[in-house]
């Protein structure tokens, strides 16, 4: 059985660069650095200024370099394609961006070997379903809802073609539509708030507790007006 040396690496996406520690390893196994950097590179070109975590596995007889690439988690990779800072603190009343078919394709490809789907199309499904807890429209909708259109086959063409570029009219598109959700849902957010403080103002006053009664009446008895002498009482 081949000896398999590992090399673990981090290296910015396609901009892989021999270090000391590499070169140590491979040169006295009589393996072109070069060449497995260009490999690495390949695989590693579409996390272009991301960070990323390599193992290189190295069968010491055959000399054959097999490149592992890890990935961000996959809300990191949306954040990055999609150019946002963070997610929505409230989901279902703030939606962050409005994310074309294209850009999820592309985060699916960066993703797919680690996934355990069986084509792109059921890894387009689960970014999809990650764009949830961010607060991300995809083509306009709910991610629920775009997953039912991937599922109707509506974007097999995209998925088939491995469309990465949306178009910059798409683009346009996508963020005037999305204007228009974030306007309905502060205008709902209104409403309710509106509501709820109609419901306050319409409460009856709360009544008086059992001590707050008995000093009412006590009040009551210290401000009436003395009684009438009787005549009894003024031949006294």
């Amino acid at each position: 059985m081949s000896k398999i040396e590992k090399i673990d690496m981090i290296t910015e996406g396609g901009k892989a660069a021999p270090t000391p520690a590499i070169a140590q390893k491979l040169g006295p196994l009589k393996i072109n650095i070069g060449q497995v950097m260009s490999k690495v590179n390949d695989k590693t070109k579409a996390f272009s200024g991301m960070k990323v975590p390599v193992k290189l596995l190295i069968d010491v007889d055959t000399k054959e370099v097999n490149v592992e690439v890890g990935t961000p988690s996959t809300s990191e990779l949306l954040k990055k394609e999609l150019k946002l800072e963070k997610g929505s603190p409230a989901r279902n009343k703030e939606k962050v961006t409005n994310a074309p078919i294209e850009s999820i394709i592309k985060v699916a490809r960066m993703k797919y070997d680690s996934m355990l789907v069986n084509d792109l199309k059921g890894a387009v499904n689960q970014v999809i379903g990650s764009c949830n807890s961010l607060g991300i429209l995809v083509e306009s909708l709910e991610p629920k809802d775009a997953v039912a259109e991937v599922n109707k086959g509506n974007y097999d063409k995209e998925i088939k073609e491995e469309k990465i570029e949306p178009s910059p009219e798409k683009l346009s598109k996508l963020k005037s539509e999305l204007e228009k959700v974030q306007a309905r849902l502060k205008e709902e957010q209104e409403k309710l708030k509106a509501l709820e403080a109609a419901k306050e103002a319409a409460k009856p006053a709360a009544a008086p507790a059992e001590g707050e009664a008995k000093a009412t009446e006590a009040d009551k008895e210290a401000t009436k007006p003395a009684a009438k002498p009787t005549k009894e009482e003024r031949k006294k």
